[in-house]
């Protein structure tokens, strides 16, 4: 991966879960500045706070939101690279304000987009969702049109230099909004935990892999792509029962008293989870760690010849369903190896 040495970053977004770990791995690489912007200036201040000395040089904080073009487009000047990670994320809540989550997940979309066309900056990574194949809520939709901006912006900027990319993730482990610290507090607060459903299964991907991906994507991409990364599939019910038996033996607690309530699915959810459809399959590369699915409305034949080097990838649905679920054991492992648990 080519250095984000003496780079200028821009992370939209940069105070969630995935924002500060990008944030971290790119000043191992001695960027020149990395500008964190997000509308939570409670998250910044926290933060700044964090941030070992070192580095507070090479930071700068914006307050602002996506949604206003303007503050977006002040935000990018001189900068060379930027990470959209702001969105509305929570399942339920775009359901029940789909016009909220259309103003955050595809007009602020746009307004980066068209931002990073009038800075002419190297390049603009969108992170998705794997609920925007065959969306069944309004969160999946949104990031589905999302990548459909994206994947247009890169054949419609005209004399701009820009690069367009974006990257389609599962559930983040310990991220903000997971289900594991849910689970930890239930089990020491409530000693009882909820969950959807014991069967449900999910694409789960560590806080460090899904920044590794973010950041790979802006060199190893022409522009117009979606990146997957492979990811293990977990079962909820394993998932449940490890945080609880961890949990209580590192708190010295009893687990056989915590009990596991199934309250259904929310509205919008699904059993599984897809990552990429057949239909996409036939058009998608195998990087080894992740799949490059590549645009067909726009010059197929360019991305035939940049992929060359690899082989297509297996033709057929990419579903939590049908893959391979970890055993108990090995989600233990996981989690260990994330400091979750």
């Amino acid at each position: 991966m080519v250095s984000y040495t003496d780079k200028s970053i821009l992370i939209i977004g940069g105070t969630g879960t995935i924002g500060q770990k990008i944030t971290k791995e790119i000043l191992k690489e001695n960027p020149k500045v990395i500008r964190i912007f997000s509308r939570d200036e409670y998250k910044q201040f926290i933060m700044d706070k964090e941030m070992p000395i070192e580095h507070k040089n090479k930071i700068r904080f914006l307050i602002g939101d996506v949604r206003d073009y303007d503050r977006v487009e002040r935000a990018m000047e001189n900068i060379d690279i930027v990470f959209n990670l702001a969105a509305m994320k929570h399942v339920p809540s775009c359901e029940y304000n789909p016009d909220e989550a259309v103003k955050t997940n595809i007009i602020g979309v746009e307004n980066v987009i068209k931002a990073s066309m009038k800075k002419n900056v190297e390049c603009m990574v969108f992170t998705s969702s794997d609920k925007a194949i065959n969306p069944t809520n309004a969160y999946g939709a949104t990031k589905l049109l999302g990548e459909k901006l994206v994947q247009a912006a890169q054949f419609s900027k005209g004399i701009s230099k820009t690069k367009f990319v974006a990257v389609r993730f599962g559930n983040v482990m310990g991220s903000r909004g997971s289900v594991i610290p849910l689970f930890k507090k239930q089990v020491l607060e409530n000693k009882r935990i909820t969950i959807t459903d014991k069967d449900m299964s999910r694409f789960m991907m560590t806080q460090t892999q899904a920044a590794r991906l973010t950041m790979k994507a802006v060199f190893d991409s022409k522009g117009g792509e979606t990146f997957v990364l492979k990811m293990p599939v977990i079962n909820l019910g394993d998932l449940a029962e490890v945080v609880i038996e961890e949990t209580c033996s590192k708190f010295k607690q009893n687990y056989e008293t915590v009990a596991i309530d199934e309250i259904g699915i929310r509205p919008g959810e699904k059993m599984y989870e897809e990552l990429m459809t057949e239909e996409e399959s036939r058009f998608c590369y195998d990087l080894g760690d992740m799949f490059a699915v590549i645009p067909t409305t726009f010059n197929f034949e360019d991305y035939e010849e940049y992929y060359k080097k690899h082989s297509k990838a297996k033709v057929g649905m990419y579903s939590s369903h049908d893959e391979t679920i970890l055993t108990k054991e090995e989600v233990k492992e996981l989690l260990i190896s994330e400091n979750l648990i």
